[in-house]
């Protein structure tokens, strides 16, 4: 008996340091899900207070423009943000992380409901296959591609690329007779001021930073800016 104890005592144990370490690595416990506080874009996100990037897709980032096959140009990378941020904020993922990036995010596969997130994204065409680190996901965004879904509307520079400035000249809507209003992005979020409002003169347009002109309203709400407060 003292030796089955013994035993015993050891293989609970065993146990508690193996959900131990579960914890320390950032991944939840077996079966477990976290919720998501917050979507930064739409491969990186807050879950439970901890910052997961999602291992084997890399995304458009939140600034960048894809040009939309029509000589003009889109805000692929705010839309795919906004796209997931509706479908995932408040949600609960399950989350098994992969590595540690440079930055000290856990890099994670996760799943919405039973479903490959990476899978899911990349199919959708809010996504690219991170080839750099998986070719899980090739074939998805193969499809998503020839289909001409999200992101593949017209040419895309790889996310990647566009991050070490290596990107397509798009063109952005410059200020003109008709098309005056400003959006700014700055701490308190996206921005309009129109002519003749407070600010409007003390603020500067910088494109590449994704700030743009508008020549409605209209169209600045549409595109996620927003009148200034007070």
């Amino acid at each position: 008996m003292p030796r089955l104890r013994f035993l015993a005592l050891i293989a609970l144990l065993l146990c508690c340091a193996g959900l131990a370490a579960a914890m320390l690595s950032g991944a939840p416990g077996p079966g477990g899900a976290a919720r998501v506080e917050r979507v930064v874009d739409a491969d990186t996100f807050v879950l439970d207070g901890e910052r997961i990037r999602l291992f084997g897709v890399d995304a458009p980032e939140s600034a960048q423009h894809c040009p939309d096959g029509e000589g003009g140009a889109w805000e692929c990378g705010a839309w795919a943000t906004e796209v997931v941020r509706d479908r995932l904020e408040g949600q609960r993922l399950t989350c098994r992380e992969v590595e540690r990036d440079r930055y000290g995010r856990s890099v994670a596969r996760c799943s919405l409901d039973g479903a490959d997130l990476g899978s899911m994204l990349t199919a959708e065409g809010l996504a690219t296959a991170y080839r750099a680190y998986s070719t899980d996901y090739v074939e998805e965004e193969a499809t998503a591609r020839a289909a001409g879904l999200g992101i593949w509307r017209g040419g895309l520079t790889a996310p990647s690329d566009w991050r070490a400035g290596r990107r397509e000249v798009v063109p952005v809507p410059q200020a003109s007779r008709d098309c005056r209003i400003k959006g700014n992005i700055s701490s308190s979020g996206r921005i309009y001021h129109l002519p003749g409002s407070r600010h409007y003169e003390d603020t500067r347009i910088d494109t590449a930073a994704g700030e743009r002109w508008f020549c409605t309203e209209e169209e600045a709400l549409a595109a996620g800016w927003r009148a200034p407060r007070g």
